[in-house]
């Protein structure tokens, strides 16, 4: 009996150590079957982002290509609309710079119209004021002039009452000399008397007081004069008082 319980026993841990193999052998394939799942998923990983750079790296070449493919037309149209901006801004200032010159050239022109016209003002008082400024001085002239007209008169008809005689006298000799003084000095300020005797009578410088009938004298002609007449600056301060034939 007991070498029949020792054989069982045997046999018994024969047949657990066997299970114990299988079940060794099913932990071995188990581990084997899940490491290589885990290889192929991490290969799968691995892939992936491969395939992602990939994708990536065919999109960048594309888009090398396509801006290889037309290079200068690419830098044509860039630099196209820079061009026409800027070309765009140089007329937009040539424009307003041609605004401004041609606002300073009419304000130039305007002032020197304005200009013009106050030297033109300027030039045509001054023209005016030296007229009447002349003017004036003239009347004024003519009425001193006239004045000592009557007293060169007297002088004349106080010489011509001397007898003959008497005309060596001192005192008739500082009259003859004080009436030719007195007849230069007029002379020089522009008094002359005005020619009558044996002209024809002109009523612009004559006064006719007296008509004769005379077969010797001529026509309208001046016979005699009662008074001198004299002009000053080709005026007449006085007209000759005259006696006129036929």
């Amino acid at each position: 009996m007991i070498h029949i319980e020792g054989a069982d026993e045997i046999k018994k841990e024969e047949a657990e150590a066997k299970k114990a193999e299988e079940a060794a052998e099913e932990a071995a394939d188990t581990e084997e079957t899940e490491t290589a799942e885990t290889e192929e998923a991490g290969a799968a990983k691995t892939e992936e982002p491969e395939s992602d750079e990939s994708a990536e790296t065919e999109e960048e070449e594309a888009q090398e290509d396509e801006d290889d493919a037309d290079p200068e037309e690419a830098s044509e149209e860039d630099a196209d609309e820079p061009a026409d901006d800027a070309d765009d801004k140089k007329d937009k200032r040539s424009r307003r710079q041609r605004r401004k010159d041609d606002k300073k050239d009419e304000q130039i022109r305007e002032l020197q119209d304005k200009y013009k016209r106050q030297i033109a003002e300027f030039d045509n008082f001054r023209k005016r004021t030296e007229k009447e400024k002349s003017m004036m001085y003239a009347m004024g002239a003519k009425d001193v002039l006239e004045q000592m007209l009557n007293i060169l008169d007297n002088f004349e008809r106080g010489l011509e009452a001397i007898e003959e005689e008497d005309k060596d006298d001192a005192f008739v000799q500082g009259m003859q000399m004080v009436y030719k003084q007195m007849t230069e000095t007029l002379e020089k300020l522009g008094v002359k008397p005005i020619e009558a005797v044996g002209k024809p009578f002109d009523p612009n410088f004559h006064n006719a007081v007296m008509h004769e009938e005379n077969e010797e004298a001529g026509e309208n002609e001046v016979v005699a004069e009662f008074q001198k007449g004299y002009l000053y600056h080709d005026d007449v301060i006085r007209h000759s008082m005259v006696k006129v034939a036929n």
